[in-house]
């Protein structure tokens, strides 16, 4: 028996330099639950270093916490990796930072990016350049994310800026995503609209949340079994009977 779950996706924390200082894991945890969302994945700019304090946070609840990151290619396109595992996630992280642009975060022009664990306690502020591009294409990007067993979101693709579309002027056919996101400022006949030429691609839509009041804004429906990465991917491709709903 298929069991529908609410997720959003999209979920930044205080570590991304333009999260507001409330997005903490705990709060980000509490404000999930509030809105009774099932999934949700931390989707830090570059980094995955807020998402096991977001994991020991959601312990003995029923929420589901995504490891994820939102890559910025060398395009300066956005894209999400989402995992199940810490392992694949940290082994993503030491690639993203490895192709990070070289210099120190300047907190009064980006703003602060602070670690943090699941009892609001600031651990460090990180000081890499996290708001930049990295110097990994976006085949490189989608490619070492599926190396690595995750699922490769091209993030909003309706914005004017850092999107695959934006950036590139369209998706080409070899770009393997697993999924398209649409972002909380497009309604779903809108995006039928716009972006047609792209129907062969799953969809889904996230709130992309910068301030708590943000999460869910926006969420997708998936209808499977079980709250995983593999049973997400049979759900955006309609496989025995697990499908994708949002809009």
């Amino acid at each position: 028996m298929l069991r529908e779950f609410k997720a959003d996706l999209h979920i930044h924390t205080c570590l991304s330099p333009c999260a507001e200082l409330e997005m903490s894991p705990m709060a980000i945890v509490r404000t999930a639950l509030k809105k009774e969302i099932d999934i949700i994945a931390i989707t830090d700019h570059n980094s995955a270093e807020n998402v096991i304090a977001a994991r020991n946070a959601a312990q003995h609840t029923d929420l589901t916490v995504l490891a994820g990151m939102e890559i910025t290619t060398s395009e300066e396109a956005h894209i999400l990796a989402l995992f199940d595992d810490m392992e694949s996630i940290m082994k993503l992280q030491d690639i993203v930072y490895n192709n990070l642009m070289p210099g120190v975060n300047d907190e009064k022009r980006f703003g602060e990016q602070i670690v943090v664990n699941e009892k609001d306690e600031v651990l460090e502020f990180n000081r890499r350049l996290l708001i930049t591009a990295t110097e990994l294409s976006v085949y490189s990007a989608v490619n070492t994310i599926h190396s690595l067993g995750g699922l490769a979101v091209a993030s909003h693709i309706d914005k004017e800026v850092f999107s695959i579309i934006s950036q590139l002027g369209f998706i080409p056919d070899n770009l393997k995503f697993n999924a398209l996101e649409m972002s909380t400022h497009i309604d779903r006949t809108r995006a039928e609209e716009l972006f047609a030429l792209y129907n062969s691609y799953p969809w889904i839509s996230s709130s992309d949340a910068h301030f708590l009041e943000d999460i869910g804004k926006r969420t997708t429906r998936f209808f499977m079994n079980e709250p995983t990465t593999a049973d997400m991917a049979s759900a955006l491709h309609n496989i025995n009977g697990r499908r994708v709903e949002w809009g």
